[in-house]
């Protein structure tokens, strides 16, 4: 039996949002049922908060004239991301049944690179000129105004629609009827270029901290505007791949609970099988000082503490590098900085937790929890000086992977821990043995 879940319920009072989250709870026969009996005012403010996959089922679902009406009235920056989630024929059948003039507009959208500006702004706003009043201004809002996506802000151009100046609308509110707007700017604005990259546009929302920034042309046209709600996306989308990454899996296209079984088996597997490959090094590091181990099988017992205190050293200092990258606030020019500042990291950290081991080793020597034998003390200094030598190293390599990988154009969350862990364990033994050798040579070994 269908199901109408908003019987009796007042629809007005709910946000677009709360009504999606129901939706996506209901069967697919239910929901199509159900987004069908919205009223034509919100069905399209509900479709812009639905998942993408659930967009499409709805446009299976949906008449033709339906689906016209509902992307007719969609903002354009929200019809384009819902374009680039179809299939390319799809697309093509969906943009057929727009009118003329928002065909037009979509086709300009999607003309633009995929990680760009241009993807991300709706062409709805308010510009004006110059020599426009106050009283001329807010008469043109009041006719053209319900379109626009926003109009926390006024934008200034010449007859040629070049930006000149963009105007708080607080600002037009305050001033006098006979104001003009070339009296109310004051020729500083900040624009976003349409063939700017998503990220760097981040940066320029972050550093001017602006709700609305305007987008020009490499010949200064103005051609739209971009809100703060698209670039959280962004950042969404860019955080979750970098947070993927940098556990050691490829990124996901799509939500988890959509990814199907083996597409996550193919993301995971890849990183998974070079990990264990690098893993099995540290088997042949064993290998090649079993004579040692042989001699003294008391330092076997302190492997898994030495690599693991290498690794989790390097994934910390790894985390903090990209983490700092990401948000800017070091360049890879900053290199020798953050090298000599990982050294007295490493060396301070090293010395805390070495100093932590001996005081351990000396305590289960004492209590008779362990006997290490009667060269106990020459194991402790041996693991102590180990466990600073190790931890240094893990730093330092976790905090350079990241600015190689830049060097190299390459993105640095792919330096991820499970990497920079595996790294540190085959080096940590090679290590952790010579500096035995070093230390116990002539007594154990």
């Amino acid at each position: 039996m269908e199901k109408n879940i908003f019987e009796g319920t007042p629809i007005e009072d709910l946000h677009p949002n709360d009504i999606a989250e129901q939706l996506e709870e209901l069967s697919e026969k239910d929901r199509i049922l159900n987004f069908f009996l919205l009223p034509r005012n919100q069905k399209t403010d509900v479709f812009t908060y639905l998942d993408p996959k659930i967009q499409q089922e709805l446009l299976h679902g949906l008449g033709k004239k339906d689906i016209a009406d509902l992307l007719n009235e969609m903002a354009p920056d929200d019809r384009t991301e819902f374009f680039v989630d179809l299939p390319d024929d799809l697309i093509k059948n969906t943009i057929n049944l727009l009118d003329e003039n928002e065909r037009k507009i979509a086709l300009q959208l999607l003309g633009y690179p995929e990680d760009s500006v241009g993807r991300l702004m709706t062409p709805n706003y308010i510009q004006a000129k110059k020599y426009w009043t106050v009283k001329h201004t807010l008469q043109h809002i009041k006719k053209f105004g319900r379109k626009a996506e926003t109009l926390n802000f006024i934008y200034i151009v010449d007859e040629n629609d070049k930006l000149l100046d963009d105007i708080k609308i607080g600002k037009l509110l305050l001033a006098d009827d006979d104001s003009k707007l070339e009296e109310l700017g004051d020729d500083n604005f900040i624009a976003l270029k349409s063939m700017m990259n998503q990220e760097d546009a981040i940066h320029v929302f972050e550093d001017y901290d602006r709700s609305t920034l305007p987008v020009i042309s490499e010949t200064g046209v103005l051609v739209g505007i971009v809100t703060v709600d698209d670039i959280l996306d962004i950042v969404k989308e860019r955080d979750t791949e970098d947070i993927q990454k940098f556990g050691g899996v490829e990124a996901l296209d799509i939500p988890y609970r959509d990814t199907p079984l083996l597409t996550l088996f193919r993301k995971r597997a890849g990183w998974l099988i070079i990990l264990f490959l690098g893993e099995m090094l540290t088997a042949s590091a064993m290998v090649h000082f079993e004579e040692e181990i042989e001699k003294a099988v008391v330092l076997a017992l302190f492997v898994p503490l030495i690599i693991s205190s290498g690794g989790n050293s390097g994934s910390q200092a790894a985390t903090l590098i990209i983490r700092a990258m990401a948000l800017h606030e070091i360049k890879l020019k900053d290199w020798w900085y953050v090298m000599k500042k990982e050294i007295f990291s490493g060396l301070l950290l090293g010395i805390t937790l070495g100093v932590i081991g001996f005081i351990r080793i000396l305590i289960w020597q004492n209590l008779n929890f362990y006997d290490y034998g009667p060269h106990w003390l020459l194991i402790g200094i041996t693991v102590a000086t180990s466990l600073i030598g190790i931890v240094l190293w893990g730093t330092l390599s976790g905090s350079m992977i990241p600015f190689i990988l830049r060097l190299f154009k390459l993105d640095p969350a792919t330096s991820s821990a499970p990497f920079v862990a595996t790294m540190v364990d085959v080096t940590g033994l090679i290590i952790y043995f010579t500096i035995a050798s070093l230390i116990l040579s002539g007594v154990l070994l």
